[in-house]
Protein backbone atom coordinates (compact mmCIF):
# COMPACT_ATOMS: atom_id res chain seq x y z
CA UNK A 1 0.00 0.00 0.00
CA UNK A 2 2.86 2.36 0.82
CA UNK A 3 4.44 1.64 -2.54
CA UNK A 4 1.21 2.47 -4.35
CA UNK A 5 0.77 5.74 -2.45
CA UNK A 6 4.41 6.65 -2.99
CA UNK A 7 4.23 6.06 -6.73
CA UNK A 8 1.10 8.16 -7.01
CA UNK A 9 2.74 10.86 -4.91
CA UNK A 10 5.58 11.12 -7.42
CA UNK A 11 3.04 11.40 -10.22
CA UNK A 12 1.23 14.14 -8.35
CA UNK A 13 4.47 16.07 -7.75
CA UNK A 14 5.18 15.95 -11.46
CA UNK A 15 1.70 17.25 -12.19
CA UNK A 16 2.24 20.08 -9.69
CA UNK A 17 5.25 21.21 -11.67
CA UNK A 18 3.18 21.19 -14.84
CA UNK A 19 0.49 23.23 -13.10
CA UNK A 20 -2.71 21.79 -14.58
CA UNK A 21 -4.48 18.54 -15.34
CA UNK A 22 -3.46 18.22 -18.98
CA UNK A 23 0.22 18.41 -18.07
CA UNK A 24 0.04 15.01 -16.41
CA UNK A 25 -0.58 13.30 -19.73
CA UNK A 26 0.89 15.94 -22.04
CA UNK A 27 3.68 13.68 -23.27
CA UNK A 28 1.50 10.69 -24.14
CA UNK A 29 -1.83 12.33 -25.06
CA UNK A 30 -1.14 15.12 -27.57
CA UNK A 31 -4.17 16.96 -28.94
CA UNK A 32 -6.47 15.83 -26.14
CA UNK A 33 -9.47 17.62 -24.70
CA UNK A 34 -8.98 19.22 -21.31
CA UNK A 35 -12.32 17.82 -20.14
CA UNK A 36 -11.35 14.25 -20.98
CA UNK A 37 -7.92 14.41 -19.33
CA UNK A 38 -9.35 15.83 -16.09
CA UNK A 39 -11.91 13.05 -15.85
CA UNK A 40 -9.26 10.43 -16.50
CA UNK A 41 -7.08 11.73 -13.67
CA UNK A 42 -9.99 11.80 -11.22
CA UNK A 43 -10.88 8.26 -12.30
CA UNK A 44 -7.27 7.21 -11.68
CA UNK A 45 -7.71 8.43 -8.09
CA UNK A 46 -10.76 6.19 -7.78
CA UNK A 47 -8.99 3.18 -9.29
CA UNK A 48 -6.02 3.75 -6.98
CA UNK A 49 -8.41 3.60 -4.02
CA UNK A 50 -9.92 0.41 -5.40
CA UNK A 51 -6.45 -1.11 -5.71
CA UNK A 52 -5.62 -0.19 -2.11
CA UNK A 53 -8.94 -1.70 -0.96
CA UNK A 54 -8.18 -4.95 -2.77
CA UNK A 55 -4.70 -5.03 -1.22
CA UNK A 56 -6.26 -4.57 2.22
CA UNK A 57 -8.36 -7.67 1.65
CA UNK A 58 -5.25 -9.82 1.17
CA UNK A 59 -4.27 -12.02 4.15
CA UNK A 60 -0.79 -10.51 4.58
CA UNK A 61 -2.18 -7.00 4.98
CA UNK A 62 -5.05 -8.17 7.20
CA UNK A 63 -2.53 -9.45 9.73
CA UNK A 64 -1.01 -5.96 10.05
CA UNK A 65 -4.33 -4.23 10.64
CA UNK A 66 -4.51 -5.46 14.25
CA UNK A 67 -2.38 -2.45 15.25
CA UNK A 68 -5.10 0.07 14.38
CA UNK A 69 -7.20 1.44 17.28
CA UNK A 70 -10.62 0.42 15.97
CA UNK A 71 -9.77 -3.25 15.37
CA UNK A 72 -11.80 -5.87 17.23
CA UNK A 73 -12.93 -3.59 20.04
CA UNK A 74 -14.76 -5.78 22.47
CA UNK A 75 -14.61 -8.77 20.17
CA UNK A 76 -13.86 -12.28 21.26
CA UNK A 77 -11.17 -14.54 19.89
CA UNK A 78 -11.49 -14.95 16.12
CA UNK A 79 -13.65 -17.94 15.34
CA UNK A 80 -16.42 -19.18 13.14
CA UNK A 81 -19.89 -19.19 14.64
CA UNK A 82 -23.00 -20.47 12.87
CA UNK A 83 -21.38 -20.27 9.46
CA UNK A 84 -20.41 -16.60 9.83
CA UNK A 85 -16.92 -15.18 10.18
CA UNK A 86 -15.89 -13.21 13.25
CA UNK A 87 -13.82 -10.06 13.78
CA UNK A 88 -10.37 -11.53 13.33
CA UNK A 89 -11.01 -12.33 9.68
CA UNK A 90 -12.96 -9.12 8.97
CA UNK A 91 -10.08 -6.68 9.23
CA UNK A 92 -9.72 -6.35 5.46
CA UNK A 93 -13.47 -5.89 5.12
CA UNK A 94 -13.57 -3.09 7.68
CA UNK A 95 -10.48 -1.44 6.17
CA UNK A 96 -12.12 -1.51 2.73
CA UNK A 97 -15.15 0.24 4.27
CA UNK A 98 -12.91 3.05 5.51
CA UNK A 99 -10.99 3.37 2.27
CA UNK A 100 -14.20 3.63 0.26
CA UNK A 101 -15.60 6.09 2.82
CA UNK A 102 -12.56 8.30 2.22
CA UNK A 103 -13.02 8.16 -1.55
CA UNK A 104 -16.74 8.93 -1.27
CA UNK A 105 -16.04 11.88 1.05
CA UNK A 106 -13.34 13.19 -1.30
CA UNK A 107 -15.58 13.10 -4.38
CA UNK A 108 -18.58 14.44 -2.43
CA UNK A 109 -16.47 17.46 -1.48
CA UNK A 110 -15.94 18.20 -5.18
CA UNK A 111 -19.59 17.46 -5.94
CA UNK A 112 -20.59 20.34 -3.68
CA UNK A 113 -17.70 22.58 -4.75
CA UNK A 114 -18.40 22.27 -8.49
CA UNK A 115 -22.14 22.98 -8.47
CA UNK A 116 -23.22 25.27 -11.34
CA UNK A 117 -19.84 25.60 -13.07
CA UNK A 118 -20.81 26.73 -16.58
CA UNK A 119 -17.47 27.13 -18.36
CA UNK A 120 -13.71 26.93 -17.84
CA UNK A 121 -13.73 30.69 -17.20
CA UNK A 122 -15.27 30.04 -13.80
CA UNK A 123 -12.50 30.23 -11.14
CA UNK A 124 -13.62 26.87 -9.77
CA UNK A 125 -12.85 25.25 -13.14
CA UNK A 126 -9.15 25.80 -12.39
CA UNK A 127 -9.61 23.68 -9.26
CA UNK A 128 -11.31 20.99 -11.33
CA UNK A 129 -8.53 20.91 -13.92
CA UNK A 130 -5.46 21.58 -11.78
CA UNK A 131 -3.82 21.52 -8.33
CA UNK A 132 -3.51 17.72 -8.47
CA UNK A 133 -0.78 17.47 -5.87
CA UNK A 134 -2.94 19.22 -3.29
CA UNK A 135 -5.95 17.10 -4.26
CA UNK A 136 -3.91 13.99 -3.66
CA UNK A 137 -2.84 15.29 -0.26
CA UNK A 138 -6.49 15.93 0.62
CA UNK A 139 -7.40 12.37 -0.40
CA UNK A 140 -4.54 10.93 1.67
CA UNK A 141 -5.52 13.07 4.67
CA UNK A 142 -9.16 11.95 4.51
CA UNK A 143 -8.03 8.33 4.17
CA UNK A 144 -5.77 8.52 7.23
CA UNK A 145 -8.54 10.17 9.24
CA UNK A 146 -11.04 7.50 8.15
CA UNK A 147 -8.90 4.78 9.69
CA UNK A 148 -9.18 6.47 13.07
CA UNK A 149 -12.97 6.54 13.09
CA UNK A 150 -14.15 4.48 16.10
CA UNK A 151 -15.82 1.32 14.94
CA UNK A 152 -19.05 1.47 16.95
CA UNK A 153 -21.98 1.82 14.53
CA UNK A 154 -19.87 3.14 11.65
CA UNK A 155 -19.83 -0.05 9.57
CA UNK A 156 -23.52 -0.75 10.11
CA UNK A 157 -24.60 2.78 9.16
CA UNK A 158 -22.20 3.03 6.23
CA UNK A 159 -23.53 -0.29 4.92
CA UNK A 160 -26.90 1.33 4.22
CA UNK A 161 -25.22 4.27 2.49
CA UNK A 162 -23.50 1.67 0.33
CA UNK A 163 -26.81 -0.04 -0.44
CA UNK A 164 -28.39 3.17 -1.74
CA UNK A 165 -25.30 4.29 -3.65
CA UNK A 166 -24.79 0.91 -5.23
CA UNK A 167 -28.44 0.79 -6.32
CA UNK A 168 -28.02 4.09 -8.16
CA UNK A 169 -24.69 3.10 -9.70
CA UNK A 170 -26.20 -0.11 -11.09
CA UNK A 171 -28.65 2.11 -12.98
CA UNK A 172 -25.80 4.32 -14.20
CA UNK A 173 -23.94 1.24 -15.44
CA UNK A 174 -27.01 0.24 -17.44
CA UNK A 175 -27.28 3.73 -18.93
CA UNK A 176 -23.63 3.56 -19.97
CA UNK A 177 -24.17 0.16 -21.57
CA UNK A 178 -27.21 1.48 -23.45
CA UNK A 179 -25.14 4.44 -24.63
CA UNK A 180 -22.29 2.17 -25.70
CA UNK A 181 -24.62 -0.17 -27.61
CA UNK A 182 -26.35 2.81 -29.24
CA UNK A 183 -23.05 4.29 -30.47
CA UNK A 184 -21.88 0.87 -31.58
CA UNK A 185 -25.06 0.23 -33.56
CA UNK A 186 -25.02 3.70 -35.14
CA UNK A 187 -21.40 3.50 -36.24
CA UNK A 188 -21.69 0.06 -37.78
CA UNK A 189 -24.87 1.02 -39.62
CA UNK A 190 -23.06 4.09 -40.90
CA UNK A 191 -20.14 1.95 -42.05
CA UNK A 192 -22.54 -0.40 -43.83
CA UNK A 193 -24.09 2.51 -45.75
CA UNK A 194 -20.73 4.08 -46.60
CA UNK A 195 -19.09 0.86 -47.79
CA UNK A 196 -22.28 -0.66 -49.19
CA UNK A 197 -21.26 -3.92 -47.52
CA UNK A 198 -23.38 -6.49 -45.75
CA UNK A 199 -20.48 -7.52 -43.53
CA UNK A 200 -21.35 -4.77 -41.04
CA UNK A 201 -24.95 -5.95 -40.86
CA UNK A 202 -23.69 -9.51 -40.36
CA UNK A 203 -21.48 -8.30 -37.51
CA UNK A 204 -24.40 -6.61 -35.76
CA UNK A 205 -26.53 -9.71 -36.23
CA UNK A 206 -23.76 -11.95 -34.87
CA UNK A 207 -23.22 -9.96 -31.68
CA UNK A 208 -26.95 -9.56 -31.11
CA UNK A 209 -27.40 -13.31 -31.44
CA UNK A 210 -24.35 -13.91 -29.20
CA UNK A 211 -25.68 -11.69 -26.41
CA UNK A 212 -29.09 -13.33 -26.51
CA UNK A 213 -27.45 -16.78 -26.52
CA UNK A 214 -25.37 -15.83 -23.48
CA UNK A 215 -28.53 -14.57 -21.76
CA UNK A 216 -30.33 -17.85 -22.42
CA UNK A 217 -27.32 -19.76 -21.13
CA UNK A 218 -27.26 -17.57 -18.02
CA UNK A 219 -30.94 -18.23 -17.37
CA UNK A 220 -30.35 -21.97 -17.68
CA UNK A 221 -27.44 -21.90 -15.24
CA UNK A 222 -29.42 -19.77 -12.78
CA UNK A 223 -32.22 -22.30 -12.72
CA UNK A 224 -29.74 -25.16 -12.30
CA UNK A 225 -27.57 -23.71 -9.50
CA UNK A 226 -29.88 -21.29 -7.68
CA UNK A 227 -33.19 -23.15 -7.68
CA UNK A 228 -34.32 -26.61 -6.62
CA UNK A 229 -37.62 -28.48 -6.93
CA UNK A 230 -39.98 -27.65 -4.09
CA UNK A 231 -37.87 -24.79 -2.71
CA UNK A 232 -36.12 -21.53 -3.72
CA UNK A 233 -39.44 -20.01 -4.80
CA UNK A 234 -38.14 -16.45 -4.59
CA UNK A 235 -35.30 -17.22 -7.01
CA UNK A 236 -37.68 -18.83 -9.49
CA UNK A 237 -39.96 -15.79 -9.38
CA UNK A 238 -37.11 -13.32 -9.83
CA UNK A 239 -35.62 -15.20 -12.79
CA UNK A 240 -39.00 -15.70 -14.46
CA UNK A 241 -40.06 -12.07 -14.06
CA UNK A 242 -36.80 -10.76 -15.50
CA UNK A 243 -37.11 -13.11 -18.46
CA UNK A 244 -40.61 -11.78 -19.17
CA UNK A 245 -39.50 -8.15 -18.79
CA UNK A 246 -36.51 -8.64 -21.10
CA UNK A 247 -38.71 -10.25 -23.75
CA UNK A 248 -41.13 -7.32 -23.51
CA UNK A 249 -38.48 -4.62 -23.97
CA UNK A 250 -36.96 -6.58 -26.86
CA UNK A 251 -40.34 -6.64 -28.60
CA UNK A 252 -40.91 -2.94 -27.95
CA UNK A 253 -37.46 -2.09 -29.39
CA UNK A 254 -38.45 -3.39 -32.85
CA UNK A 255 -42.04 -2.12 -33.00
CA UNK A 256 -42.68 -0.10 -36.19
CA UNK A 257 -43.74 3.03 -34.27
CA UNK A 258 -40.58 2.92 -32.14
CA UNK A 259 -38.39 2.30 -35.19
CA UNK A 260 -40.03 5.24 -36.94
CA UNK A 261 -39.36 7.56 -34.00
CA UNK A 262 -35.86 6.17 -33.35
CA UNK A 263 -34.33 4.49 -36.40
CA UNK A 264 -31.14 3.62 -34.50
CA UNK A 265 -32.93 1.60 -31.82
CA UNK A 266 -32.87 -2.14 -32.31
CA UNK A 267 -32.15 -5.56 -30.93
CA UNK A 268 -28.45 -4.91 -30.30
CA UNK A 269 -29.26 -2.50 -27.47
CA UNK A 270 -32.00 -4.79 -26.22
CA UNK A 271 -29.62 -7.77 -26.19
CA UNK A 272 -27.05 -5.81 -24.16
CA UNK A 273 -29.73 -4.76 -21.67
CA UNK A 274 -30.97 -8.35 -21.45
CA UNK A 275 -27.50 -9.73 -20.77
CA UNK A 276 -26.80 -7.08 -18.12
CA UNK A 277 -30.16 -7.80 -16.46
CA UNK A 278 -29.24 -11.48 -16.24
CA UNK A 279 -25.91 -10.50 -14.67
CA UNK A 280 -27.63 -8.35 -12.03
CA UNK A 281 -30.05 -11.23 -11.37
CA UNK A 282 -27.07 -13.55 -10.89
CA UNK A 283 -25.42 -11.21 -8.39
CA UNK A 284 -28.74 -10.85 -6.55
CA UNK A 285 -29.21 -14.59 -6.22
CA UNK A 286 -25.61 -14.93 -5.01
CA UNK A 287 -26.68 -13.01 -1.87
CA UNK A 288 -29.72 -15.12 -0.97
CA UNK A 289 -29.24 -16.08 2.72
CA UNK A 290 -30.18 -19.71 2.16
CA UNK A 291 -27.51 -22.34 1.69
CA UNK A 292 -29.83 -24.56 -0.38
CA UNK A 293 -30.49 -21.78 -2.91
CA UNK A 294 -27.08 -20.08 -2.92
CA UNK A 295 -23.87 -22.03 -3.57
CA UNK A 296 -21.80 -18.86 -2.90
CA UNK A 297 -23.03 -18.41 0.67
CA UNK A 298 -20.27 -18.57 3.29
CA UNK A 299 -20.41 -21.84 5.21
CA UNK A 300 -18.61 -23.60 8.02
CA UNK A 301 -16.58 -25.65 5.58
CA UNK A 302 -13.04 -24.35 6.00
CA UNK A 303 -11.83 -25.78 2.72
CA UNK A 304 -14.44 -23.72 0.82
CA UNK A 305 -14.66 -20.38 2.53
CA UNK A 306 -11.96 -20.04 5.16
CA UNK A 307 -8.30 -20.95 5.25
CA UNK A 308 -6.81 -21.70 8.65
CA UNK A 309 -3.50 -19.88 9.07
CA UNK A 310 -1.00 -19.43 11.89
CA UNK A 311 -2.62 -16.12 12.90
CA UNK A 312 -6.26 -17.15 12.66
CA UNK A 313 -8.79 -17.30 9.90
CA UNK A 314 -8.54 -15.50 6.58
CA UNK A 315 -11.68 -14.76 4.62
CA UNK A 316 -12.11 -15.85 1.01
CA UNK A 317 -14.37 -13.05 -0.30
CA UNK A 318 -13.73 -13.46 -4.00
CA UNK A 319 -16.30 -15.39 -5.95
CA UNK A 320 -17.33 -15.33 -9.61
CA UNK A 321 -20.06 -12.62 -9.28
CA UNK A 322 -17.64 -10.31 -7.44
CA UNK A 323 -14.89 -10.74 -10.02
CA UNK A 324 -17.21 -10.12 -12.98
CA UNK A 325 -18.76 -7.18 -11.15
CA UNK A 326 -15.30 -5.67 -10.56
CA UNK A 327 -14.42 -5.95 -14.26
CA UNK A 328 -17.69 -4.30 -15.33
CA UNK A 329 -17.16 -1.59 -12.71
CA UNK A 330 -13.69 -0.73 -14.04
CA UNK A 331 -14.89 -0.61 -17.66
CA UNK A 332 -17.87 1.60 -16.79
CA UNK A 333 -15.83 4.05 -14.72
CA UNK A 334 -13.32 4.39 -17.56
CA UNK A 335 -16.19 4.90 -20.01
CA UNK A 336 -17.57 7.68 -17.80
CA UNK A 337 -14.22 9.44 -18.19
CA UNK A 338 -13.95 9.29 -21.98
CA UNK A 339 -17.56 9.16 -23.19
CA UNK A 340 -18.80 11.78 -25.62
CA UNK A 341 -22.18 10.63 -26.77
CA UNK A 342 -24.68 11.74 -29.39
CA UNK A 343 -27.58 9.95 -27.67
CA UNK A 344 -29.81 12.85 -26.59
CA UNK A 345 -31.73 11.04 -23.84
CA UNK A 346 -28.64 9.46 -22.30
CA UNK A 347 -26.90 12.84 -22.38
CA UNK A 348 -29.88 14.34 -20.57
CA UNK A 349 -29.80 11.65 -17.89
CA UNK A 350 -25.98 11.75 -17.53
CA UNK A 351 -25.75 15.58 -17.55
CA UNK A 352 -23.44 15.75 -20.58
CA UNK A 353 -23.55 17.72 -23.82
CA UNK A 354 -23.81 16.33 -27.32
CA UNK A 355 -20.44 15.51 -28.81
CA UNK A 356 -19.40 17.98 -31.46
CA UNK A 357 -16.30 17.64 -33.57
CA UNK A 358 -16.85 20.79 -35.62
CA UNK A 359 -16.98 23.19 -32.67
CA UNK A 360 -13.40 22.57 -31.59
CA UNK A 361 -11.96 21.30 -34.86
CA UNK A 362 -9.82 24.38 -35.47
CA UNK A 363 -8.66 24.42 -31.86
CA UNK A 364 -7.84 20.72 -32.06
CA UNK A 365 -5.75 21.21 -35.20
CA UNK A 366 -3.72 23.94 -33.48
CA UNK A 367 -3.28 21.73 -30.43
CA UNK A 368 -2.17 18.80 -32.58
CA UNK A 369 0.42 21.01 -34.25
CA UNK A 370 1.74 22.16 -30.87
CA UNK A 371 1.38 18.66 -29.31
CA UNK A 372 -0.58 19.81 -26.29
CA UNK A 373 -3.91 19.41 -24.54
CA UNK A 374 -6.40 22.14 -25.38
CA UNK A 375 -9.21 23.77 -23.42
CA UNK A 376 -12.52 22.90 -25.09
CA UNK A 377 -14.77 24.37 -22.40
CA UNK A 378 -14.28 28.13 -22.71
CA UNK A 379 -17.78 28.62 -24.12
CA UNK A 380 -19.40 25.95 -21.96
CA UNK A 381 -18.59 22.75 -20.10
CA UNK A 382 -19.05 19.47 -21.97
CA UNK A 383 -20.16 17.64 -18.84
CA UNK A 384 -21.53 18.55 -15.43
CA UNK A 385 -18.56 18.71 -13.07
CA UNK A 386 -20.78 18.20 -10.06
CA UNK A 387 -22.69 15.25 -11.52
CA UNK A 388 -19.44 13.60 -12.63
CA UNK A 389 -18.12 13.68 -9.08
CA UNK A 390 -21.46 12.44 -7.79
CA UNK A 391 -21.11 9.44 -10.12
CA UNK A 392 -17.70 8.78 -8.57
CA UNK A 393 -19.28 8.98 -5.10
CA UNK A 394 -21.75 6.30 -6.18
CA UNK A 395 -18.92 4.31 -7.76
CA UNK A 396 -17.01 4.38 -4.45
CA UNK A 397 -20.07 3.03 -2.62
CA UNK A 398 -20.72 0.40 -5.29
CA UNK A 399 -17.17 -0.96 -5.23
CA UNK A 400 -17.34 -1.09 -1.42
CA UNK A 401 -20.38 -3.35 -1.65
CA UNK A 402 -18.83 -5.40 -4.45
CA UNK A 403 -15.56 -6.04 -2.60
CA UNK A 404 -17.41 -7.09 0.56
CA UNK A 405 -19.94 -9.17 -1.42
CA UNK A 406 -22.83 -7.15 0.10
CA UNK A 407 -22.43 -8.88 3.47
CA UNK A 408 -23.79 -6.83 6.36
CA UNK A 409 -21.78 -6.39 9.59
CA UNK A 410 -23.63 -7.56 12.70
CA UNK A 411 -23.41 -6.55 16.33
CA UNK A 412 -21.22 -9.57 17.10
CA UNK A 413 -18.45 -8.56 14.63
CA UNK A 414 -19.76 -11.07 12.11
CA UNK A 415 -20.67 -10.84 8.46
CA UNK A 416 -24.14 -11.99 7.46
CA UNK A 417 -25.96 -12.17 4.17
CA UNK A 418 -29.42 -10.59 4.18
CA UNK A 419 -32.36 -10.21 1.84
CA UNK A 420 -31.59 -6.48 1.65
CA UNK A 421 -28.90 -7.02 -0.96
CA UNK A 422 -31.15 -9.35 -2.96
CA UNK A 423 -34.07 -6.92 -3.11
CA UNK A 424 -31.84 -3.93 -3.89
CA UNK A 425 -30.29 -5.67 -6.89
CA UNK A 426 -33.56 -7.08 -8.17
CA UNK A 427 -35.26 -3.70 -7.86
CA UNK A 428 -32.28 -2.10 -9.61
CA UNK A 429 -32.69 -4.53 -12.51
CA UNK A 430 -36.39 -3.64 -12.77
CA UNK A 431 -35.67 0.09 -12.59
CA UNK A 432 -33.00 -0.29 -15.26
CA UNK A 433 -35.41 -2.08 -17.59
CA UNK A 434 -37.93 0.70 -17.01
CA UNK A 435 -35.32 3.35 -17.88
CA UNK A 436 -34.47 1.54 -21.10
CA UNK A 437 -38.15 1.21 -21.94
CA UNK A 438 -38.54 4.94 -21.32
CA UNK A 439 -35.76 5.77 -23.81
CA UNK A 440 -37.75 3.78 -26.38
CA UNK A 441 -41.26 5.12 -25.83
CA UNK A 442 -40.51 8.69 -24.69
CA UNK A 443 -40.66 10.12 -28.25
CA UNK A 444 -44.10 8.54 -28.66
CA UNK A 445 -45.49 9.66 -25.31
CA UNK A 446 -44.05 13.18 -25.53
CA UNK A 447 -44.31 14.13 -29.22
CA UNK A 448 -43.89 17.84 -28.48
CA UNK A 449 -40.32 17.33 -27.26
CA UNK A 450 -37.31 16.94 -29.54
CA UNK A 451 -35.78 13.45 -29.18
CA UNK A 452 -34.03 13.41 -32.55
Amino acid sequence: MGACLGACSLLSCASCLCGSAPCILCSCCPSSRNSTVSRLVFTSFLLLGVLVSIIMLTPSVESQLHKLPWVCEGAETPSIVQGHIDCGSLLGFRAAYRMCFAMAAFFFLFTVLMICVRSSRDPRAAIQNGFWFFKFLILVGITVGAFYIPDGSFSKIWFYFGVVGSFLFILIQLLLLIDFAHCWNQRWLGKAEECDSRAWYAGLFFFTLLFYALSIGAVTLLFIYYTHPGTCHEGKIFISLNIVFCVCVSIVAVLPKVQEAQPNSGLLQASVVTLYTMFVTWTALSNVPDQKCNPHLLTQLSNETVLAGPEGYETQWWDAPSIVGLVIFILCTLFISVRSSDHRQVNSLMQTEDCSVTLDQQQQQVAAFESRVFDNEQDGVTYSYSFFHFCLVLASLHIMMTLTNWYRPSEMHKMISTWTAVWVKICASWAGLFLYLWTLVAPLLLPSRDFS
